[in-house]
């Protein structure tokens, strides 16, 4: 209750500000890197002191093997620059103490820890967060697709299996471009923008926040702050994950991997109307991708991708819906 009721607070003064300012989309992303920015900061300095923690590594060639680590500044993927290049470039997510945890997020107490690749013996864990870093690549695609002349809002990335045949991303864009129909071509372009971000090989950076700071984050957007508000409602620890790709800021419903050059090949392979919604016009984008790992020949890439032009479905419980305490009006564009 504690939460959800500071969680109101301060989305009706984030709300506030931002029907006042309506900035473009590029001070809008340069405002969301800055809070990480300086959360990241507050977090860092909450261990002044270089302290030890043991770290005891377990996998094939590995096991028994005890690294000593700094608390608070060291990272799964830290320890795994103590071996081969093959651990670090393959290595996509950890397991720390039995629990899934991103590559780039510090370490804070003695643990056990596991790398995870695409070529494990039970890669689950693995492709599930890498069909959700495709996800949140898209989206990060869109929300700079269309440089300052149009709005973009993302209104969720839904968790779907890898055997659905495509990642996807719901947006709305700005109302002048409802009836807006991507050609190939269009697709294309997009396609072209994921692959330079995939070149550029960014980390994903994950930072966990209270929900007050994911809120002054997201603080001009209605519909990020109903789902910073649904996440917190739903954590034990009732905070949330932010990742940081670049100066674009997402909030995930799991671990990502740890980078974009993970991704080999990557296709944005359609954009299906969803018709009007609660935040307008709803639209879902999908695409299609494999790890650097794990390449396809061509003749099957595009079987893989005539299944990844078709819309995928999403249960209703997955979709992103405002609240009851929402109204028409709040349902402003970025």
């Amino acid at each position: 209750m504690a939460t959800r009721s500071a969680c109101h607070v301060f989305r009706r003064r984030f709300s506030a500000t931002a029907a006042a300012l309506h900035p473009p989309p590029t001070e809008v992303r340069g405002h969301r890197s800055a809070v990480f920015s300086r959360e990241q900061a507050r977090q860092r300095a909450l261990y002044p002191r270089v302290e030890k923690i043991e770290v005891s590594m377990q996998g094939p060639g590995l096991d028994g093997t005890l690294l000593i680590m700094n608390r608070g500044m060291s990272t799964p993927l830290s320890c795994a620059r103590h071996f081969t290049e093959y651990h670090v470039t393959s290595s996509a997510l950890a397991l720390v103490d039995g629990e899934l945890w991103p590559l780039n997020q510090p370490l804070t107490h003695s643990c056990t820890l596991s790398l995870l690749t695409f070529k494990d013996s039970d890669p689950t864990l693995a492709n599930q967060a890498y069909w959700r870093s495709c996800a949140a690549l898209l989206g990060q695609v869109l929300k700079t697709a269309f440089k300052d002349d149009y709005s973009v809002e993302l209104i969720g990335t839904p968790e779907v299996p890898v055997t659905s045949g495509a990642f996807c991303c719901d947006v709305v864009l700005d109302p002048q471009l409802d009836s807006w129909t991507p050609s190939e071509e269009s697709l294309r372009s997009l396609t072209k923008a994921a692959q330079q971000l995939i070149q550029q090989d960014l980390a994903w950076e994950p930072l966990e926040v209270a929900p007050s700071v994911a809120l002054e984050v997201f603080s001009h957007s209605r519909c990020k702050q109903e789902e910073v508000e649904r996440k917190a409602s739903q954590s034990p620890k009732a905070t949330v994950t932010l990742y940081r790709c670049g100066d674009h800021v997402l909030l995930s419903g799991g671990p990502l991997v740890a980078r974009t050059g993970l991704c080999s090949q990557y296709e944005v392979t359609a954009v299906h109307s969803l018709g009007q919604g609660p935040w307008g016009h709803h639209r879902r984008a999908q695409g299609l991708s494999l790890p650097l790992q794990l390449p396809a020949h061509h003749t099957v890439w595009r079987k893989l991708r005539q299944r990844a032009q078709k819309l995928v479905e999403v249960l209703e419980a997955e979709k992103v819906t405002p609240s009851s305490s929402s109204s028409s009006s709040d349902s402003t564009k970025q």
